[in-house]
C-alpha cells in the first residue's frame, strides 16, 4: 500500500465519521492525518513502531497504530466496521456537486434516503422542500447534479433514453429524402434500462441525414461519421448509433437490431430449420445470394410460419412458440386506458390540487382518477392524519357532485407497518373506496419476515391494491427480499390487485412478474404514482411494461369504465 492509497483511506474515514455525525474535531483529525501521510518524508516501510511517528504533526498514537496496521496487513478493522455501519450508497451521494456529508446525513436520517437514485426519487416527490437547510432551489440543484453524474453511469432509465430518441426522430424525420426512420434495440423492446440508442433509416439523401444527425442540438460529441453508420454521444451522456440501410434491407435490419439476442438466436434457428438463412441483410434460401423480397417485419414472420410478434415480447420467453400456434396475446394499448389510479395531491407530497386533477382528467378524456395521498406514517411526505384525510374526503365528495364525465375515487396509499398492519384503524379505512398498501420503511427485513409482513397486509379486507411490490429503484436500489410467488398466490386468493407502478425509477412490478401475476389470475393496475399533472404521462410507460408482461386489456383495472371500477371496488370492500 502506497502513501496515496493510505491517505485515501483516512480521508474516507473522515467522511464516514461526518456521515455518522461524529465530533468535527475527530473528523478533522483523520482528514489532517490523510494530508500528512501524503507528504511524509520517509517511505512507509521505514515506520516500524508508534514511536517512529513522534514529532510528526497530525499523527497521534491512535492514528499511528492504525497506519501501522494497514501497512502490515493491508486491512483496518476500524475502517471496515465503519463502512459496514452505513449504507453503501451514502458515499455515492457525495459525488453530486455541492452535496456534502451534512446534507447526505440529513436526508438519510430524516427521509431514509441512502443512494443517488433514492435521492432523485425523493426530489421528484418534493420531499426535500420542508427539510431544514434545503428548499426548492437546493432540490433543483441536486437534480441537476444527479443529471451530471448520469453521464458517466453507463446505463439509463427507459424514459430518459426514450425522450431523447423521440426528440431526435421528431427532427430527423423531416429531413429531405428520409423514407423510413425507426428506433430499434432494447429501447424498442421497452427494456427497464438501456445502454444506448439505435436508430435505423432509409434515405435517398444519406449525407443530409447524417449532417442533421451529428449537428442536432442534443449532440455533445461526434464519435464516428460514415456513409452507412454514424455515432454520437448526447449531452445526457448516452451514445446513439444511426444506421442507414437500403429499402430492401430495412425490415430485416429493424428485426435484427431490435433483438433481443436470445430471440434472434431462436428465430435464426427456426429459419435454418425451414431452409433459410436470416440476418440483418435479408432472408435467403440456402446457398442463394438474393434475399426474399419482403417489405415488413410482418411479412418476415409470416414467411417463417409465425404471426407478428410485437417488439416488447421479443425476449425468447415463449413468444415464438405462441406465434407458431397463433396464441399470442392481444396486447393492451394506450387507447384502452380509461382512467388513472394513484395520484398524490398537495394534501401530502404532491403539487396539484384535487381540482387540478379533475380539470386535467377532463382534458385527457379520462373517466376517473384515483386519489391516494400518503398515510400518516409517511411523515417525511406530509402524510395525512385521520383528521386531514376526512377533510380531503369531504372535498372529494363536494367536487364529485359538481363534476361531469369525471369521477375522483377516494383512496389512500397506506404504509404497510413493520408488523403488516395498515396505517389507520378500520373505522377510517371503511370510509375509503380503495386502499393502496405499500412498504415505505424497514427494507432490510429477512425474506421470510418481509413476505409475511406483506401477506398480512394483503389479507386485510381493506387492502385493494398492493403498491410497488418490490420497492426497487432502477439503477439505485434492489428490491427487498421477497417470495414473489407467495405474494402473487395471496393476491389471487384474496382478490388483491397488484400495481405496476410506472414511475420511471420504479417500473415495479417487473414485467416478468407481471406475466406470472396475470397467469395466476391477478388483475394489474397501471399506476403513474403522479405527484404533479405532467407525471400522469407516466401511464404510457406503464402500458409499455404491461405489454411486455403479456397483458391484454382485460388484465388491467384501468381499462374498465368508471362504473365497472366502482363495482370492483365495492365488491372488494
Amino acid at each position: 500500500m502506497n502513501k496515496k492509497e493510505l491517505a485515501a483511506i483516512f480521508e474516507e474515514i473522515a467522511t464516514l465519521l461526518e456521515l455518522k455525525g461524529e465530533n468535527p474535531f475527530k473528523c478533522n483529525a483523520y482528514r489532517n492525518a490523510a494530508r500528512t501521510i501524503e507528504t511524509l518524508d520517509h517511505p512507509l516501510d521505514e515506520f516500524k513502531d508508534i514511536s517512529d511517528f513522534e514529532g510528526i504533526k497530525g499523527i497521534g498514537s491512535s492514528i499511528a497504530e492504525k497506519i501501522l496496521t494497514l501497512v502490515r496487513t493491508g486491512h483496518l478493522p476500524y475502517y471496515d466496521e465503519l463502512k459496514a455501519s452505513l449504507p453503501e450508497g451514502l458515499m455515492g451521494m457525495l459525488d453530486i456537486p455541492g452535496f456534502g456529508p451534512k446534507k447526505a446525513r440529513a436526508v438519510y436520517e430524516k427521509l431514509g434516503v441512502a443512494s443517488v437514485r433514492e435521492l432523485e426519487y425523493a426530489c421528484r416527490e418534493n420531499r426535500l422542500l420542508e427539510l431544514p437547510g434545503f428548499g426548492a432551489k437546493t432540490q433543483e440543484n441536486i437534480l441537476k447534479g444527479i443529471e451530471y453524474l448520469k453521464k458517466a453511469h453507463g446505463r439509463f432509465l427507459l424514459h430518459e433514453a426514450r425522450n431523447a430518441a423521440l426528440g431526435l426522430l421528431q427532427s430527423l424525420k423531416n429531413i429531405k429524402g428520409v423514407k423510413h426512420l425507426e428506433v430499434a434495440g432494447s429501447l424498442r423492446r421497452f427494456a427497464n434500462t438501456v445502454k444506448d440508442i439505435d436508430i435505423l433509416a432509409v434515405s435517398t439523401n444519406p449525407a443530409s441525414l447524417v449532417d442533421a444527425f451529428i449537428s442536432h442540438p442534443l449532440v455533445e460529441e461526434v464519435v464516428a461519421r460514415g456513409e452507412t453508420k454514424s455515432s454520437v454521444r448526447l449531452t445526457m451522456g448516452i451514445n446513439v448509433d444511426l444506421r442507414i440501410v437500403t429499402e430492401g434491407q430495412f425490415p430485416f435490419a429493424l428485426m435484427y437490431f431490435t433483438g433481443s439476442k436470445a430471440h434472434n438466436v431462436t428465430l435464426r434457428g427456426r429459419a435454418l430449420h425451414l431452409g433459410y438463412k436470416l440476418n440483418e441483410y435479408g432472408l435467403f434460401k440456402r446457398d442463394a445470394k438474393k434475399s426474399a423480397r419482403l417489405n415488413s417485419e410482418e411479412a418476415i414472420f409470416k414467411r417463417l410460419g409465425l404471426t407478428y410478434i410485437p417488439p416488447e415480447l421479443r425476449e425468447d420467453w415463449g413468444e415464438i412458440e405462441a406465434a407458431e400456434k397463433g396464441t399470442l396475446p392481444h396486447l393492451i394499448t394506450q387507447e384502452d386506458v380509461k382512467g388513472i389510479i394513484h395520484a398524490h395531491t398537495n394534501y401530502s407530497d404532491g403539487i396539484a390540487t384535487l381540482n387540478d386533477y379533475a380539470v386535467e382528467a377532463t382534458r385527457r378524456r379520462c373517466e376517473y382518477i384515483g386519489i391516494s395521498d400518503h398515510s400518516r406514517a409517511a411523515f417525511y411526505a406530509n402524510g395525512l392524519s385521520p383528521e386531514r384525510l376526512l377533510k380531503q374526503l369531504d372535498e372529494i365528495n363536494a367536487l364529485n357532485k359538481k363534476l361531469k364525465n369525471v369521477r375522483l375515487f377516494k383512496g389512500i396509499e397506506s404504509d404497510i407497518l413493520p408488523d403488516g398492519s395498515l396505517d389507520y384503524p378500520d373505522e377510517i379505512l371503511e370510509k375509503l373506496e380503495f386502499v393502496i398498501a405499500s412498504v415505505h420503511s424497514k427494507f432490510k427485513m429477512p425474506k421470510e419476515e418481509m413476505t409475511r409482513r406483506i401477506i398480512k397486509a394483503m389479507e386485510n379486507p381493506h387492502t385493494t391494491i398492493l403498491g410497488h411490490p418490490t420497492g426497487r429503484l432502477l439503477l439505485g436500489r434492489e428490491g427487498y427480499e421477497l417470495d414473489m410467488g407467495a405474494i402473487i398466490d395471496t393476491a389471487a386468493r384474496h382478490g388483491v390487485i397488484i400495481e405496476l407502478n410506472c414511475q420511471p425509477l420504479r417500473l415495479d412490478l417487473d414485467w416478468r412478474n407481471v406475466r406470472k401475476a396475470i397467469e395466476a389470475g391477478v388483475r394489474i393496475c397501471i399506476s403513474p404514482d403522479a405527484h404533479n399533472l405532467e407525471e400522469l404521462d407516466f401511464t404510457e410507460l406503464g402500458v409499455g411494461m404491461a405489454r411486455k408482461g403479456w397483458c391484454e386489456p382485460h388484465h388491467v383495472l384501468n381499462t374498465l369504465s368508471a362504473r365497472d371500477v366502482e363495482k370492483i371496488l365495492q365488491a372488494k370492500r
